[in-house]
């Protein structure tokens, strides 16, 4: 199969084998200069859980940070086409991607992708004003260009909200994650978090992250999302493949 090239830049993506349902595979094309992945048609459901374990770890040691703006129109890297923007929404977390007219696929960021799989939220206006009285200045969890808080809670480049990522919806999903990969079953959204392991998982994994402080020490300058997939690829000891 010929190499894809990454709609926003033209450089070529790399490509990355995962495990599919059923025993099969798929392969996603990432680029982490632009922090896109592309799924060719129906990919993204098709998924394993240790396959969606995998991404997240990639899309925590790749992003998110400083990117170029993307370009006002980007091709189908399969058939050239026009991508288009589309919007959707997971629970109460909006996020977009882009897709072929043609059905080849779809455009993904690595910030909406967290946003699809429901590890990242906006914050509440009570977060919002605590940030200012600690700092000026944080960067775009989306695109990585500065916010003055002064001035308001968006990104005034791409429009996106501050966000920071969720360790308690983080934790539970990867550990309902694991416990349907080991059972072979389709991951549930409402699965307990009593479940013996799932609960076992959750409370190794952010035993840590306990007693720590809502915000970084110095979060002025960084983005939310990035130190918190810091802190949580550390504490898994990045081992969520």
């Amino acid at each position: 199969m010929a190499a894809t090239l990454c709609p926003a830049c033209g450089a070529e993506m790399a490509g990355h084998r995962l495990e599919a349902r059923l025993g099969r595979s798929v392969d996603v094309d990432l680029c982490s200069a632009c922090q896109f992945i592309w799924f060719d048609r129906g990919e993204s459901l098709q998924l394993s859980p240790a396959a969606t374990l995998t991404l997240f770890r990639v899309v925590g040691e790749h992003g998110p940070r400083s990117r170029r703006p993307s370009p006002a129109e980007m091709p189908c890297p399969r058939c050239r086409v026009r991508l288009a923007l589309a919007h959707d929404r997971q629970r109460n977390t909006p996020f977009q991607y882009w897709r072929c007219p043609a059905g080849h696929g779809r455009l993904t960021s690595f910030f909406d992708f967290l946003r699809e799989k429901d590890f990242v939220r906006p914050l509440s206006k009570e977060q919002v004003e605590e940030l200012r009285r600690n700092v000026q200045t944080l960067n775009c969890s989306n695109c990585g260009a500065p916010i003055d808080l002064g001035k308001g809670s968006s990104c005034e480049h791409c429009g996106s909200p501050l966000s920071m990522l969720d360790l308690d919806q983080a934790g539970r999903l990867v550990a309902q994650l694991r416990a349907a990969d080991r059972t072979g079953k389709p991951v549930d959204p409402t699965l307990p978090l009593d479940m013996i392991r799932a609960r076992r998982e959750v409370e190794t994994a952010f035993a840590a992250i306990e007693g720590q402080p809502a915000w970084p020490s110095s979060p002025s300058g960084s983005d939310l999302v990035g130190q918190g997939l810091s802190a949580l690829l550390r504490w898994l000891g990045k081992r969520v493949d």
